[in-house]
């Protein structure tokens, strides 16, 4: 028996007990013939490079999965990205999604929240509760999760420039509720760097928003530890056009960056690496972003055991949200985006996501209605429970065309990291607008494609309906939320401690010069009812704003 082969035999047995020991699910793990099916299947002769590059799913370097049994033990988590209107429309949305068996809360802000604005400044108008929902204080947080216990659900927050208050807001809401902030469970989206790159949400510069978010890192790793400080997202990046390997290096790039600021700043990689998540978009070139899920974990798994020296395996395990692609859904003929969605989420469960969004038909045209947002959600339960394709871990595992589109894309990604470190490191990517190049060029070669017929989009330069009108039904939002949110705010304003509010402000002011800590001082703004948007004036008089230099 070959070295390699003798490997592989002791490790796959070693599997296999692991495996055996672990809990699962109550349902059948076979075809609906009756066949039994392996929890994961290996190839009968391991080529030499097998356990370098594949190995065993729960195992180093977790191409094939981060855990031994995948699915057979826990389905991934379901979540719908919600939030419209108020804080009481969104918590009714809420509880309907988590009556329909929704598994986690995903939080959508409106537009003046996300920019740090409240509801009554002049940015604001006609913005606020149209996207998302309007949250300005921890008065409103606490009514968006009115009778839902923080303790039992996880919930996610998509907020990135004035992410600090928003997540401030929510731990004074959960201490309110009573809870152990040990126990809460959750991922912050906090990824500054993207927004530069792709989102273009950002309100302070690059290098004090680093400082901002290695402050969250810190405190979170010592008072939240079940907590997700970042997910490293590629999901805009790539709704902002780039191609599969832009998005991974990318989004890998940032992640690697935000690693080296933490430990800059006296961090233990292995307190704060395990709590890292990322999120990544599914698109519509199938086998492509299977590959691309694929590639993720090892490259994510190599750098921190080789060069940052993670010696926990949590640390070296990539951990992953998946979004369905928005910027793949047509205004044309809008059915048809079930489909589109369908494949898309199918691709990030066989990719092994550990948590997924499902888009809704009619998101091109309006926030989700209740029935489209009810039927996305229906489209992972029948994945994960009519399809068999969570009863086998790694399914396309072997095959040549994916193991070798997995490692052209760790290739390519390669060849961007290359590129950043001789521009200097992705903050200085960033100001030198090379991202923001790379992207905009990718997006271009794409759509002078779809403008040739050279890719077709169904209903949109071809199988085209001329006449059809839109015959869904679409959430409006009430013109009089603005009006309301305004009136909370000037009566919060009225009903609160001035001189206690002009003190927190003072200690933000001040932390912001020093080296404090900046969660403390946040977290006792929110507790004395001051608002997003005084919170974020206090940071820009001493940060200042960043503004964007153009880049051809």
């Amino acid at each position: 028996m070959s070295k390699q082969l003798n490997l592989f035999s002791k490790s796959h047995l070693k599997w296999k007990k692991e495996v055996e020991s672990l809990s699962k699910r109550d349902v059948d793990f076979e075809t609906l013939s009756g066949e039994k099916l392996e929890t994961c299947y290996f190839p009968q002769n391991p080529t030499e490079s097998y356990m370098d590059q594949l190995g065993f799913p729960g195992e180093f370097p977790f191409t094939r999965g981060v855990h031994a049994n995948l699915y057979r033990g826990k389905l991934w988590t379901m979540r719908q990205f919600a939030g419209f209107g108020s804080p009481e429309e969104t918590n009714q949305r809420f509880k309907q999604l988590l009556n329909k068996g929704q598994t986690g809360l995903s939080v959508a802000y409106d537009m003046p929240t996300l920019m740090g604005y409240d509801p009554d400044h002049p940015f604001s108008i006609g913005e606020v509760g149209k996207c998302g929902v309007s949250i300005f204080s921890l008065k409103e947080m606490e009514l968006l999760f009115k009778g839902i216990n923080l303790d039992k659900i996880s919930v996610s927050q998509t907020i990135n420039g004035p992410a600090i208050i928003l997540l401030a807001f929510y731990i004074a809401a959960a201490e309110k509720q009573g809870v152990d902030l040990n126990t809460i469970q959750g991922t912050l989206q906090n990824d500054i760097l993207k927004e530069f790159t792709a989102q273009k949400e950002w309100i302070f510069p690059p290098r004090p928003s680093m400082r901002v978010i290695t402050d969250m890192l810190s405190y979170c790793t010592k008072n939240m530890p079940k907590y997700n400080t970042i997910s490293i997202s590629g999901y805009h990046i790539r709704e902002a056009g780039s191609t599969a390997a832009q998005e991974l290096a990318f989004t890998l790039a940032d992640g690697f960056s935000y690693i080296e600021h933490a430990l800059k700043a006296g961090l233990d990689i292995d307190q704060f690496a395990p709590r890292l998540s990322f999120f990544f978009n599914s698109h519509l070139d199938f086998f492509e972003e299977i590959a691309k899920f694929r590639a993720a974990r090892r490259i994510w798994a190599k750098r921190l055991k080789n060069k940052y020296n993670a010696k926990n395996e949590r640390s070296w395990k990539l951990r992953f949200h998946t979004q369905t692609a928005g910027c793949s859904l047509t205004a044309q003929q809008p059915e048809i985006n079930i489909a589109r969605t369908s494949f898309q989420a199918l691709a990030g469960v066989l990719g092994g996501t550990q948590s997924l969004h499902t888009n809704s038909m009619d998101e091109t045209l309006a926030l989700p209605s209740e029935k489209a947002a009810e039927i996305a959600l229906r489209t992972q339960q029948l994945i994960a429970y009519e399809t068999g394709v969570a009863n086998v871990v790694d399914p396309l595992g072997g095959s040549f065309f994916i193991e070798q589109l997995t490692d052209k894309i760790e290739e390519r990604a390669e060849e961007y990291f290359s590129e950043i470190e001789v521009l200097g490191g992705v903050i200085n990517a960033i100001e030198d607008g090379y991202f923001q190049r790379e992207i905009a060029r990718s997006a271009s070669d794409y759509q002078t494609k779809i403008d040739s017929k050279r890719r077709i989009v169904v209903g949109v330069n071809d199988y085209i309906n001329k006449d059809q009108e839109i015959d869904i039904p679409l959430l409006e939002i009430n013109s009089n939320i603005e009006k309301k949110q305004i009136n909370n705010l000037t009566n919060l304003k009225k009903n609160r401690d001035s001189q206690n509010v002009q003190n927190a402000l003072f200690n933000i002011e001040e932390a912001c010069k020093s080296d404090t800590n900046l969660m403390l001082p946040v977290i006792a703004a929110a507790k004395s009812d001051v608002t997003l948007g005084e919170i974020v004036e206090a940071m820009k008089n001493v940060y200042g704003e960043w503004e964007e230099s153009s880049s051809y």
